[in-house]
């Protein structure tokens, strides 16, 4: 509705962004910066942030830049089944049967790893996505299958990104190994009250607008709601244009935030 009254040519704060689109935040910066230094040397990495942070954006930005004549991403979101289950999806994801044991499964992924290293001299990476919701022998497991007999230089690099308490359960003594194991570790935060108005001209612009829709008491409206969540703040900023345009009004207000923010409930 309100893409009319603004003369956009999108909607602003949709969910689906090019890499090229992404807001350069200071948190996203970092991110990149550890992640791109797991990639070097090709350890294990645990990234984690609150619901809506754009935590698996980042990653997923990281990966699509990476240079595929060097780098190949297996990317694992189904996480709430047993070993044999993670095995299966990460055979799935390289292309291998899924009809084995669960010792022919952990061979055949690691013969994969070999080949690629070692044949194509290309770069594994393994990117498990909702790992809180991994049970405890599956992360161990996990661990084992970097694993290589013989060999000082990691060849799989594995990248967990979860919710916050994914770095509580690895702070027990149970995953101690695997701890020990982490050679990167960050915890990405929301957008600053400083960068929350570039944000949200960031994403007006990209929908084909320089107007300054949102007042200075709204943004501090948004940033109250939403600690920053980019998840969040797009949801509010979308309710509050289309309650603005509504109104046929050229400015989105604090009122109109926080009619929106009792519309989410």
């Amino acid at each position: 509705m309100y893409r009319k009254t603004y003369a956009l040519t999108r909607h602003p704060f949709e969910k689906d962004l090019a890499p090229d689109e992404f807001f350069a935040s200071h948190a996203a910066g970092e991110l990149e910066a550890r992640i791109n230094y797991l990639l070097q040397l090709r350890g294990i990495g645990l990234v984690t942030g609150e619901v809506g942070s754009g935590k698996t954006c980042i990653c997923r930005k990281v990966a699509s830049s990476l240079h595929a004549g060097l780098y190949k991403v297996f990317y694992v979101s189904l996480t709430t089944g047993t070993v044999a289950d993670i095995y299966k999806s990460i055979a799935w994801e390289m292309g291998l049967s899924t009809e084995r044991s669960l010792a022919a499964l952990y061979r055949s992924i690691q013969q994969e790893v070999n080949r690629l290293c070692l044949e194509s001299k290309i770069r594994p990476t393994l990117i498990i996505d909702e790992a809180q919701y991994l049970r405890n022998e599956v992360l161990e497991n996990l661990r084992l299958l970097t694993n290589y007999e013989m060999d000082s230089q990691n060849r799989l690099c594995m990248l967990f990104v979860g919710q916050a308490e994914l770095r509580r359960r690895l702070a027990m003594s149970v995953h101690e190994p695997l701890a020990q194991r982490l050679v990167v570790r960050y915890h990405i935060s929301g957008l600053t009250k400083h960068e929350l108005p570039e944000y949200l001209q960031h994403r007006l612009r990209l929908a084909g607008t320089e107007m300054e829709l949102f007042s200075p008491q709204a943004i501090e409206a948004i940033f109250q709601a939403t600690n920053g969540l980019p998840r969040k703040v797009n949801l509010l900023a979308h309710l509050a244009l289309n309650i603005a345009a509504m109104e046929n009004t050229q400015s989105i207000t604090g009122e109109h935030i926080m009619t929106a923010v009792e519309e989410m409930g």
